[in-house]
């Protein structure tokens, strides 16, 4: 069930940040966009869009966006999430 829950969520989001080490069947049937590392921790999270959604630009832009909310969980001494949905 929890792979059948994964893939409703993945319907439902346009953008998605999964951790490295993470499954990638998380992202099924979503394109990899590019690899962002966190600066404090060295921690790596691909960038995945559904297909139909997929914009290079846009990816840049939602990089800039994660590697903001990264530093900020340092702050406040919280993990990182195994998966970040991204803003559109």
């Amino acid at each position: 069930m929890i792979g059948q829950q994964d893939s409703e969520q993945n319907e439902l989001m346009n953008a998605v940040a999964i951790k490295k080490g993470q499954s990638q069947e998380r992202a099924e049937g979503f394109r990899e966009m590019g690899t962002l590392r966190c600066d404090c921790c060295g921690e790596e999270f691909f960038i995945n869009h559904h297909p139909a959604f997929a914009d290079k630009g846009l990816a840049a832009k939602q990089a800039h966006w994660l590697e903001k909310v990264l530093a900020e969980e340092h702050e406040r001494d919280k993990k990182h999430a195994d998966r970040i949905e991204l803003p559109e």
